[in-house]
């Protein structure tokens, strides 16, 4: 693999999917290489996106190694491919829990690790990834990472120890406001809506809160407030969401969800 700076995504799962679509938005699919074993999978990939599957190992390499694969199999892909790794060259990884050092571990002295914590609205570019840079990683291959991850969505950089609450956050974030979508869908089949109009309702009325959020940078309290009218109706069902212990609830789940993520690690 030689010329041109190469970027392997190896692990083409949905996350890894959606960011190779990203990345193919900004520079041409001879860039991008996929490490990927299943050859159906492979032909796939191909057809949809015209770029060339290869084994781990070739994929390795790339100047820059996207690792998106499971926690679990962290270890057993570095094992494979650690000894065609080099000093200088990226790594950057995907899996949730495992830390810098644990993947510095695996690899040759001198490779730059970044970690990095992506949640799955990336499939629609509209991700949120959080990146920390390991011991060898310069700015400019932190830069790099960023660059690449910013073709999925936004990005920040924070220290690795909080990289646990960030996967409370946004990395485990979408699948609770699915949840909230799910129990505000079937609430309104419940009050007699036909469940194509919940679902619409719903949908909106999420996406557009999300956009205020973004758009007006108002504080969400105040957001909430100004929709809050005295012995209104929102009153009425933010005072059963309290009743019922809301806060305390999402407290309790994101701690759970930032304990797991530190166990992972271990």
């Amino acid at each position: 693999m030689t010329g041109a700076t190469q970027t392997a995504v190896i692990g083409a799962g949905m996350m890894g999917e959606a960011l190779l679509a990203g990345l193919l938005r900004s520079r041409p699919a001879d860039a991008v290489v996929v490490g990927e074993k299943r050859a159906e999978r492979a032909a796939e990939l191909t057809d949809k996106y015209g770029v060339r599957v290869v084994s781990n190992l070739d994929a390795a390499a790339a100047d820059t190694v996207l690792l998106v694969v499971k926690p679990q199999d962290v270890a057993t892909v570095l094992e494979e491919i650690g000894p065609s790794l080099r000093a200088g060259q990226l790594v950057v990884s995907l899996a949730a829990g495992i830390t810098i050092a644990a993947i510095e571990a695996l690899v040759p002295e001198g490779v730059s690790v970044v970690r990095v914590m992506p949640n799955t609205p990336a499939l629609v570019g509209q991700g949120m990834a959080a990146l920390s840079p390991g011991t060898h990683c310069s700015e400019d291959q932190l830069a790099e990472a960023t660059d690449l991850l910013s073709a999925a969505g936004r990005t920040v950089v924070v220290p690795e120890k909080q990289q646990d609450a960030v996967t409370a956050i946004s990395g485990s974030g979408p699948a609770y406001v699915f949840l909230v979508a799910e129990a505000m869908v079937e609430a309104g089949v419940h009050l007699g809506l036909p469940r194509a109009t919940a679902h619409e309702l719903t949908v909106q009325t999420l996406l557009g809160a999300a956009t205020m959020l973004s758009e007006t940078g108002d504080h969400p309290a105040l957001l909430r407030e100004n929709v809050t009218s005295p012995a209104g109706t929102t009153a009425a069902a933010l005072r059963t969401l309290e009743d019922h212990g809301l806060r305390a609830a999402f407290l309790a789940a994101l701690e759970a969800a930032r304990d797991r993520s530190v166990e992972l690690g271990g």
